[in-house]
C-alpha cells in the first residue's frame, strides 16, 4: 500500500510556541466569523432583503464547510498540520481581499462569493487546528484543552462584533435606500459598503503575515508514515456511531448558535424586546459571544473534573430552556434570556468534537474533516430559521434552535461512557 507523510504532534519539546500560535488562530477565525452577524443587518437594509434572503450570507459562508472539509482533511493528512494551516491562511486572505471588489460593485451576490472563499480558508484552519490541539497532551484532557483554545475563539467573537458594529453599523446612512433613484442605487450601495472593503483588506494583510510566521514553523512537528487516504476512506468513518452522531451534533450546534447570532440584532431592535438601535443591538452581540468566552474558560476547568458527556447534556438542556423563556417572555427577560444562551453554547463545539474523534489516531485529520463538514449546519439551519421568521415572527422561529439543543443533550447522554478499546 502507498504511504504518505503526515505531521503528528511532538509530546512537549519545541511545540510550546506553536501551541500559542494555533490558539491565536482560534481568536482570528472566531472574530472573522462573528463579523457576519454585523454584515447581516447592514446588507439587509442596504439591499432591501428579507430574512431568508439575507441569511444567504450565512448559507454561502457555511456551505464552504460542507464542500471543503473532507478535502481539507485529506490535505492535512497528506501534508501535515502546519502546512495545512499555511494553506488555510492563504485561502482566507484571498477571500478577505475579494471584499474590496465586492464593495466596489455594489452587488449583493459578490459579497456571497467573498464570504464563501473566506470560509473555505477558515475551514482548512479548523480541520487542522482542532485535532492538533486535542493531540498535544494527555488524551483524557482533550476536551478541556480544546475548550480552553476555543475560549480564545470566543474572545475574538466578543471583541470583533463590538468594533465591527461601530465601524460598519455606525456608518449606516441616514438616507433610506428606497428613496435613492434607480440609476444611482449601485453607486450609493458601493459608497455605503466601502468601509467593509477597507476592513477586510486590513484583515487580509494580517493573515498573510501570520501565514509567513507559520511557514517558519513547518518543521517543528515530527513526521511519521501513515496509510494513504482518499475520499471514500474518509467517508467510511461515518460507519462509526460516535462519529456519525457527533457529526449530526455539530450540525445542530453550529446551526443553533449561528441562527441566534444572525437574528439577534434584529430581535433586540424590536419593541417587543429591548427596542435598541441597530448600532446598539450590534454591540449587544458582544455579550452573546462574551458569554461563550466566559463559559469556555470555566468549562475548561469543569471538563477536567466532570464527565464531558454529562456536562454537555446539562449545558444543552439549559440553553434550550433559555430559548423557550425568550420565546414566551417580552422586554428585558426576552432579550437577555436569548443573549445568555451564549454562556451555555460555550463547551458544545469542543466537547462534541473531542468526544467524536476520541481514539482515531492517524485517522484524526480525516475524522476532523467529516466533523467540520457538519458546520454546514450554519448554512442550512439559519436559512430555515429565517424562512420561519418571514412567515411568522422571530420569536416563533426560535423553536428551531430549541430542537437542535435537545438533540445535543441526547448526544451528550449517549457519550457519557468512554469508547471500548
Amino acid at each position: 500500500m502507498n504511504t504518505r507523510l503526515i505531521a503528528t504532534p511532538a509530546p512537549r519539546s519545541g511545540t510550546r510556541s506553536l501551541v500559542w500560535l494555533v490558539v491565536g488562530l482560534f481568536f482570528i477565525w472566531g472574530g472573522a466569523t462573528s463579523l457576519n452577524d454585523i454584515l447581516i443587518p447592514k446588507l439587509k437594509g442596504l439591499f432591501a432583503l428579507s430574512y431568508a434572503e439575507v441569511m444567504l450570507t450565512q448559507f454561502a459562508f457555511f456551505t464552504a464547510y460542507f464542500l471543503v472539509s473532507v478535502p481539507a482533511g485529506i490535505l492535512v493528512a497528506r501534508l501535515g498540520y502546519v502546512r495545512g494551516l499555511v494553506i488555510g491562511l492563504g485561502v482566507m486572505a484571498f477571500g478577505a481581499l475579494l471584499f474590496w471588489p465586492a464593495a466596489a460593485s455594489g452587488v449583493y451576490w459578490s459579497f456571497l462569493v467573498a464570504l464563501f472563499v473566506l470560509a473555505g480558508g477558515i475551514t482548512i484552519l479548523q480541520v487542522a487546528s482542532n485535532p492538533l490541539i486535542t493531540t498535544l497532551g494527555d488524551p483524557a484532557g482533550a476536551s478541556s484543552r480544546l475548550t480552553f483554545a476555543q475560549a480564545f475563539n470566543s474572545l475574538g467573537t466578543t471583541i470583533w462584533p463590538y468594533v465591527g458594529a461601530q465601524l460598519i453599523l455606525g456608518s449606516v446612512a441616514a438616507i433610506d435606500p428606497a428613496t435613492v433613484p434607480p440609476g444611482q442605487l449601485v453607486a450609493f450601495r458601493a459608497a455605503q459598503t466601502a468601509v467593509i472593503g477597507n476592513i477586510y483588506i486590513a484583515i487580509a494583510i494580517v493573515l498573510a503575515c501570520i501565514a509567513l510566521v507559520f511557514w517558519t514553523q513547518r518543521y517543528v512537528l515530527p513526521r511519521e508514515r501513515a496509510p494513504s487516504v482518499g475520499l471514500w476512506d474518509s467517508l467510511a468513518l461515518l460507519a462509526q456511531p460516535r462519529i456519525a452522531l457527533g457529526t449530526i451534533g455539530l450540525f445542530a450546534y453550529v446551526g443553533a448558535e449561528v441562527s441566534i447570532g444572525s437574528i439577534l440584532v434584529n430581535y433586540l431592535e424590536q419593541p417587543r424586546t429591548l427596542a435598541l438601535s441597530a448600532e446598539q443591538a450590534g454591540k449587544m452581540l458582544s455579550f452573546y459571544w462574551g458569554g461563550a468566552m466566559i463559559g469556555r474558560f470555566v468549562g475548561a476547568w469543569l471538563l477536567s473534573r466532570v464527565n464531558p458527556g454529562r456536562l454537555l447534556a446539562c449545558f444543552a438542556g439549559l440553553a434550550s430552556t433559555l430559548v423557550i423563556i425568550s420565546m414566551a417572555a417580552s422586554g428585558m427577560v426576552a432579550g437577555w434570556a436569548l443573549i445568555a444562551v451564549g454562556l451555555f453554547n460555550s463547551i458544545m463545539f469542543p466537547t462534541i468534537f473531542s468526544l467524536s474523534v476520541d481514539g482515531q489516531g492517524a485517522k484524526t485529520p480525516e475524522a476532523s474533516g467529516l466533523l467540520c463538514m457538519a458546520i454546514v449546519g450554519g448554512a442550512i439551519i439559519p436559512l430555515l430559521t429565517g424562512r420561519i421568521a418571514d412567515g411568522t415572527t422571530i420569536a416563533t422561529a426560535l423553536f428551531v434552535p430549541v430542537v437542535c439543543y435537545l438533540y445535543i443533550a441526547c448526544f451528550g447522554l449517549s457519550a457519557t461512557k468512554p469508547l471500548e478499546a
